[in-house]
């Protein structure tokens, strides 16, 4: 039994490792004579504005996380339980809705724009000039009050549980508010923002339509260029290469931030922070300024998109198109979401209860996917799949004598393998947090009582992890719905999903008839929202 979990779990990691050893062999076969035009051209300018966005983003999911993170669990004022479940929702919209969303509010003919000009008496759009949403500030703004939630959470987290004694100790010392946040409390959260920010960078490095709307030329919109644009796949899997360099990068910054940075509590629970008490100004301004990050990065999205597809659906009714793309998205999401939780409780399963030398080698392999961005790993599925289908039309027609369609490239099945290499990490790590719950004991008890080390899993720990499975399971569908990189590139022609079908609408200026799918998208994003207002408090 040992024995085959171990080749389960190592054809798993073997699966996840493809694409990536796919990239490196196109890659070394050159591309022609566009490897000099890619090298003089195209690499410099998108590694200097993906280098730029990235800094952008990190400063301010950095700073409005950590100040979010700091306003909630330390201070009280009236507002404070609602901003504190509130500063999560921004993670619902997808980027490149709010990019798409934005472009809509903010166009010259579009309400603010609009409401402005009509307050200062100005009749036409050329009268007054704002600045462009579509440049690398207005970008950096976008995705930092998107994914700011990212350092939001575990660093509020970090807060809400680290020991009121130390913070107190610092008051008692003479130390006001200001200098306990950068002396005491600052320094204990470090990890956790690491962490955050890592997470948040490597999400703004897979986007691709945000900072295409937007005119930001990443290293992501350049892959996707090479490859659709100038047919070159050695050229884009060159290009793979770099980014992946750079999220390996981001992964190495963040551990070695976190490194020697553990902190241990006292042996008995530590009692909470007492939260300083805000009342009048002081209170609605730590009110007001809370809902700036709330309102920027989902109130204003997601209301325009209220509106926006109310109009359409008054006006044109629900079209049958968006219908079989909610179909499409809920069938490639749903495969992919079944595959990668069985996949993820096997490699957990053969880590956590079944042991093995090799376990920890497998576990890493297998949940390397998800630092690896949706458009990297299309890319590099592309000759493994173009491969397999030549290989077995080639049996076919040794046997039969007769062709055999595509079952790889150009089909579903590699959208779902895309889907499932990408975030096989999130069910491995739910099932894994899960599993190390049930004790040892119960296992062995079983062992005992003559269960095999299946039977084991399937009657003792699945009863009692299955919580986190359903979790992960969540999480993983949600992302699958989102993901837009992989599904451009890897979705059956002439197949639509939400995700790509406003993709196509932001891309021809007609935001109107996007404006459904994205708030389907939104509304489908809003369940791990739901799920993470339930578990991210700590227990008093």
């Amino acid at each position: 039994m040992l024995l085959a979990w171990t080749l389960a779990a190592g054809l798993t990691a073997l699966l996840v490792m493809a694409p990536v050893v796919a990239l490196g062999v196109e890659a070394v076969q050159g591309s022609g004579g566009l490897w000099p035009h890619l090298l003089a051209h195209v690499l410099p300018p998108a590694l200097v504005e993906t280098g730029l966005l990235l800094a952008g983003v990190g400063a301010v999911v950095v700073v409005v996380g950590t100040g979010s993170a700091w306003l909630v669990a330390a201070y009280e004022f009236p507002g404070r339980r609602l901003l504190d479940w509130a500063l999560l929702l921004p993670l619902a919209v997808p980027t490149y809705i709010a990019a798409y969303a934005y472009l809509d509010i903010l166009h010259p003919v579009g309400p603010v724009q609009s409401a402005i000009r009509a307050l200062l008496g100005y009749a036409r759009p050329r009268d007054l000039i704002l600045p462009d949403l579509r440049s690398l500030p207005g970008c950096i703004l976008l995705l930092g009050f998107v994914l700011y939630p990212y350092v939001y959470l575990p660093t509020r987290a970090l807060f809400l549980m680290q020991s009121a004694n130390l913070v107190e100790a610092g008051r008692s010392l003479g130390a006001g508010p200001g200098a306990v946040f950068r002396r005491v409390a600052l320094p204990l959260a470090r990890p956790a923002i690491a962490l955050g920010a890592s997470l948040a960078l490597l999400e703004a490095l897979n986007d691709i339509g945000a900072a295409e709307f937007l005119g930001v030329r990443t290293l992501t919109v350049a892959i996707y260029d090479t490859w659709i644009n100038r047919s070159d796949l050695p050229g884009a899997a060159g290009l793979a290469l770099v980014m992946l360099a750079a999220c390996l990068g981001l992964i190495a910054v963040e551990r070695r931030a976190r490194r020697g940075r553990g902190y241990a509590g006292a042996a008995q629970r530590p009692r909470r922070m007492s939260r300083t008490r805000l009342t009048g100004p002081a209170a609605l301004g730590a009110l007001s300024l809370g809902l700036v990050p709330v309102t920027l990065g989902f109130l204003a999205p997601a209301s325009h998109l209220v509106v926006e597809a109310s109009q359409r659906l008054h006006v044109a009714g629900l079209s049958g198109a968006i219908l079989s793309e909610s179909l499409n998205t809920l069938l490639y999401a749903g495969l992919a979401t079944v595959v990668a939780t069985t996949l993820g409780l096997v490699v957990a399963a053969g880590s956590a209860v079944l042991g093995g030398r090799w376990r920890g080698v497998l576990l890493r392999c297998a949940t390397f996917g998800y630092a690896v961005p949706g458009a990297i790993l299309a890319i590099g599925l592309l000759p493994p799949l173009a491969a397999l289908d030549g290989l077995l039309d080639g049996l076919s027609r040794a046997v039969t004598g007769l062709p055999l369609a595509a079952m790889g490239l150009g089909t579903g099945a590699a959208l779902v393998y895309a889907y499932v290499v990408r975030f096989l990490a999130v069910t491995a790590g739910s099932s894994e947090a899960g599993l190390a719950r049930v004790p040892r004991s119960l296992g062995d008890a079983a062992r005992v009582l003559g269960r095999g080390p299946a039977s084991a899993l399937a009657q003792v720990h699945l009863p009692l992890t299955w919580p986190a499975l359903l979790g992960g399971a969540l999480l993983v569908f949600v992302d699958c719905v989102k993901e837009l990189p992989a599904t451009l590139i890897l979705r059956p022609l002439n197949v639509e999903t939400l995700a790509t079908h406003l993709y196509g609408e932001a891309a021809r200026g007609t935001y109107e008839d996007g404006a459904v799918a994205a708030l389907l998208i939104v509304a489908v994003g809003l369940l791990p929202v739901a799920l993470l207002l339930r578990v991210s408090t700590p227990k008093a």
